[in-house]
């Protein structure tokens, strides 16, 4: 009789077999800063806030303690900062840049930084793309975005990481980082973004919902999974170094579809939406949150994602010590 029980019947057998593991090499941690002289709470992200020049440098140290080597920055710009035209985005002192700048001083290389390509942070619009007549303009969002992505890599930015869904723009973000000198920053493509209904805490973290419309003209129909396929056929003619699925844990499917169909890196952005829903679980009583934050991650990476962005990234390598 074949008893697949034989395999888990102790601690040790159990551990021998495991065909997955996590390891904290392979998690970003995102960050959000803003140019305030004190961090202030995120109230719908528990756990994380938009951080002042500072304590930014402090999270990355106790990242850096805990085995996570990237860190993914979100900037949180003053209102007045922010234009339907996006011009801070190409400011090279903005706060992105100026953020950037320091961490590489303290760090070097000891800490690689993403740094995100969209225009929602610094648009009056709240979209990630230049807005007229209320449509939003590919081509030329994706002249604004090559530069952006210039002017980050010029501040030290490792990755650069579009996350808009404009058609066209990694192969114009290659060629001008190309044409500048930097041929061996990454692109990290946000390729199959949806447009998902848990990004809730990170747009009010970074104050950058939309004033009018929604996203859906550009991000995916989450309904579509072939069409992801598509997309990852581009991003990678077009010269992405790393794929992205967004959301990740209720997009296994399509995280499995990129890791039989590439050879590159895959990654997986466990978003907001997913890691403040364990925390209201968990807060309500119903379930153990670095249990199910573990469980969620290794379903993840089980799915095929080898590298995970995750606002658990801390707390899931102090929860690996344990085991």
């Amino acid at each position: 009789m074949i008893r697949p029980r034989r395999f888990r019947q102790n601690n040790v057998i159990r551990n021998l077999v495991q065909e997955i593991r996590l390891d904290t090499s392979n998690f970003i941690l995102p960050l959000f800063i803003h140019d305030q002289v004190e961090s202030v709470d995120i109230p719908s992200l528990s756990g994380h806030k938009r951080l002042d020049a500072i304590s930014v440098l402090k999270q990355c140290e106790l990242a850096l303690n805990k085995g996570i080597n990237t860190i993914a920055l979100f900037p949180s710009i003053d209102d007045d900062k922010k234009t339907s035209t996006c011009e801070e985005a190409l400011n090279e002192d903005n706060l992105m840049c100026t953020v950037t700048r320091r961490i590489k001083k303290t760090f070097g290389d000891d800490l690689m930084i993403v740094g995100d390509i969209a225009l929602d942070p610094y648009s009056s619009d709240g979209h990630d793309g230049l807005v007229k007549d209320g449509q939003i303009l590919n081509d030329e969002t994706v002249e604004v975005l090559a530069k952006m992505a210039v002017v980050q890599a010029e501040s030290g930015v490792d990755i650069l990481a579009p996350s808009d869904m404009m058609d066209g723009r990694v192969i114009a973000i290659r060629d001008l980082l190309d044409q500048n000198g930097f041929q061996n920053k990454l692109i990290m493509s946000y390729t199959a973004k949806y447009a998902s209904n848990f990004y809730g805490p990170f747009r009010d973290a970074l104050d950058s919902a939309p004033k009018e419309g929604d996203k859906k003209t550009y991000q995916m129909n989450f309904s579509n999974r072939l069409e992801a396929g598509l997309e990852l056929d581009l991003d990678v003619a077009e010269g992405a170094d790393i794929v992205m699925v967004k959301p990740a844990s209720l997009y296994l499917d399509v995280i499995s579809d990129y890791r039989s169909a590439t050879t590159l890196p895959v990654a997986a952005y466990h978003v907001s939406g997913e890691y403040a829903m364990l925390k209201a679980a968990h807060e309500a009583g119903y379930l153990n949150f670095e249990d199910a934050l573990f469980e969620v991650l290794t379903s993840i990476k089980r799915a095929g994602a080898s590298v995970i962005l995750t606002y658990g990234a801390l707390e899931v390598s102090d929860y690996l010590k344990k085991l």
